[in-house]
């Protein structure tokens, strides 16, 4: 991946799965990394159960915090039925994350946890430092850090022809 152009990452999910917090995290790495970030967040029905997404955008300048429809790099879905919602904003040799979905059951993951282990496997596909990765969760989860670091650990050194088959 170009480090001179523009990353798409579109994370969407429903409510109290970790949507925000995800696409947070994601920011702050790129940040850290010396990136421009955008961010924006859309709600929807932001109890638990209801629709959310949140666009974010790294790269050399930034100018709109939305991703263009057909650009996402990536969608980073916590469920199936949002992502294949947001499938339309996918580009076209961009990485869909609903079928790594079954992948977290087989890890054994707990639901509180999803969201840590798709960073991880999002990490593989990204210019940021692993370091700056394990900085920015330790930051967010000042309390599970072990656990929060064992399911990112988990994601971003997955088997890369198992990624292949699955995804």
């Amino acid at each position: 991946m170009s480090e001179q152009r523009v990353v798409n990452i579109l994370f969407c999910g429903v409510g109290g799965q970790g949507v925000l917090k995800a696409a947070e995290i994601a920011g702050l790495v790129a940040l850290r990394a010396g990136y421009a970030v955008r961010k924006s967040e859309v709600h929807g029905m932001s109890q638990r159960g209801g629709s959310v997404e949140s666009h974010v955008r790294f790269g050399p300048a930034v100018h709109s915090p939305l991703i263009p429809e057909g650009a996402a790099d990536f969608v980073v879905c916590f469920d199936a039925a949002e992502g294949a919602k947001y499938r339309h904003m996918l580009k076209k040799d961009g990485v869909h994350f609903g079928p790594f979905l079954p992948l977290v059951r087989q890890q054994g993951i707990e639901p509180r946890y999803e969201n840590t282990f798709f960073l991880g496997l999002l990490s593989r596909y990204l210019p940021l430092p692993r370091d700056a990765w394990l900085h920015a969760l330790e930051q967010a989860f000042p309390r599970a850090q072990a656990e929060n670091r064992r399911c990112f650990l988990l994601g971003a050194e997955m088997d890369a022809g198992r990624l292949k088959a699955e995804g």
